[in-house]
């Protein structure tokens, strides 16, 4: 049974969640402000799958919560957001919550959430405990290994939460072709792109501040538009521009 911490000081929706959850298979822990949402989450290191964490708290809100969460835990985050506050949504994603839904919304599709968070966690535990010989792609100026989920631009280690890792990896083995946005949130997020849905498009732009928007003279990573990314691959440009 997956056991859920929401931390969320509306009582009637955690207890509309909880009558949701629990036929679903889900434990619910419910806290009612950030510093006891926080303590919670803390005491019990390891012990939730995941957290849904409201922003509007009283106490301490919830990007202060989660910054004291990411640096201990990496415990995966559900952000609940208003539904006009697209920058709350980016700056959340930002700071590492894993994916974020706006109120009012579906108990359903929480659940939907949820079951693609965990059903990624879950993936990524499995592949890292599997005994097959790490890959290692290296594109340009970055090596990633995907055993160790690590990732060095020009020898320097990067920090990317696991979603930016699974949309640099999905980038780098394709690089020099399109990636569409349906095929990251799919492959990375496991759930199909909503209406108005700009959460792969904060990751990506998370992932260019973080290892640099260029690569030399070329765009790192490359907005197509209508069509989704392009990783740079150096050596199909070097290629395009040797004189024939």
């Amino acid at each position: 049974m997956n056991r859920i911490l929401v931390i969320d000081d509306d009582t009637e929706l955690c207890e509309l969640l909880a009558e949701y959850l629990k036929p679903e298979g889900f434990q619910i822990t419910s806290v009612h402000d950030g510093e006891q949402g926080l303590q919670s989450a803390m005491s019990d290191p390891g012990g939730y799958d995941l957290i849904v964490l409201d922003i509007m708290l009283p106490g301490m809100n919830g990007f202060d919560v989660l910054q004291r969460l990411r640096s201990h835990l990496d415990t995966p985050v559900l952000m609940l957001t208003a539904r006009d506050e697209e920058v709350d949504r980016i700056v959340g994603l930002e700071m590492g919550a894993d994916d974020y839904l706006p109120k009012p919304f579906n108990p359903r599709e929480l659940i939907a959430r949820a079951r693609a968070i965990l059903r990624r966690t879950r993936d990524r535990h499995e592949k890292s405990g599997a005994p097959a010989t790490p890959e290692m792609i290296s594109v340009g100026d970055i090596e990633m290994d995907t055993g160790s989920r690590i990732v060095r631009r020009n020898g320097e280690k990067v920090e990317l939460t696991s979603v930016e890792f699974g949309c640099l990896e999905m980038l780098l083995r394709a690089a020099g072709h399109v990636v569409t946005r349906e095929q990251l949130a799919e492959g990375v997020l496991g759930r199909a792109l909503t209406a108005f849905d700009r959460s792969v498009d904060v990751h990506l732009s998370s992932l260019r501040k973080k290892l640099g928007h260029r690569f030399g003279e070329l765009e790192r990573i490359k907005t197509v538009r209508g069509a989704g990314y392009v990783y740079a691959n150096p050596s199909r440009s070097e290629k395009n521009s040797a004189p024939k």
